[in-house]
């Protein structure tokens, strides 16, 4: 009990850390802390600890070399710090997972859960580390080259950097709770089809908006002190539905697998 109280103790300083480091603000770091007691009742300590591997690096490479994505910022409906829909967007499906786990102790809920967290970690990277790029990205509905920060846009630098992100979190998901090669594989995989998923999704059916002062496209429903003019895309599918459907999805897949070689 002493136990379960000084956890939830650590998960509330972590949130108000997040905070005080503006890495989130005042919902966003409500939202960790509800994400956080979730994963912890569906993982444990482990959970936690694998939460926390994906908020650290994330956070590291949003920060990283921020002055140089300052133009990038603009087209982007949010910048570094995260609030409470980015967070949900992020780790709404994993606390989901988590909290099936609670009720019911299945192995594909933890590949689930890994898988979510793998292909968050998968995005942030491609996207934090695409856009240190020196080379403009590739659209891939006309593959041309587009400006860096535009939603379904590629490079080799962010998709190296998406690779790595997923692979980070099946070693670190493998060492904590040691569930094979083949569910480590099966987890890096589907941590990168989750980026891909994203790619597409942004590419296909995000909203996107032009600013009437300066003509910029953007993903921001107010630029410039104005509002903005949806110019395609839909109008349900934002920047943090395309990343929560991308985790999701990603998720699902891998445990379909599963189902198939049983």
């Amino acid at each position: 009990m002493i136990g379960a109280i000084l956890i939830f103790v650590v998960i509330l300083l972590t949130g108000a850390a997040g905070y005080r480091l503006k890495s989130l603000t005042v919902s966003g770091a409500l939202a960790a802390v509800l994400v956080g007691f979730a994963v912890y009742l569906g993982f444990g300590v482990n959970g936690l600890f694998l939460l926390g591997a994906f908020f650290a690096s994330s956070s590291f490479w949003s920060k990283y070399k921020s002055s140089d994505k300052s133009i990038i910022e603009e087209k982007l409906a949010k910048g570094a710090i995260r609030d409470w829909r980015q967070v949900a967007a992020n780790g709404g499906a994993a606390g989901l997972f988590s909290i099936i786990h609670y009720f019911n102790n299945d192995m594909i809920w933890l590949v689930g859960f890994v898988v979510c967290l793998a292909s968050a970690n998968s995005d942030t990277w491609a996207s934090e580390i695409g856009s240190l790029s020196k080379q403009e990205p590739l659209y891939i509905r006309s593959f041309k080259r587009v400006e860096k920060g535009t939603s379904g846009a590629i490079s080799l630098l962010g998709s190296i950097a998406s690779l790595a992100g997923s692979f980070l979190i099946s070693i670190i998901g493998y060492w904590l709770f040691d569930f094979g090669l083949f569910f480590t594989i099966l987890v890096f995989l589907f941590g990168y089809f989750g980026n891909v998923i994203d790619t597409l999704i942004g590419a296909f059916y995000q909203q996107v908006y032009v600013c009437g002062q300066c003509g910029i496209e953007t993903e921001k429903k107010r630029h410039c002190d104005l509002p903005t003019t949806r110019i395609k895309g839909s109008i349900f599918v934002d920047n943090d539905m395309v990343n929560f459907l991308s985790g999701f999805l990603a998720a699902m897949s891998a445990i379909g697998v599963i189902y198939l070689n049983n």
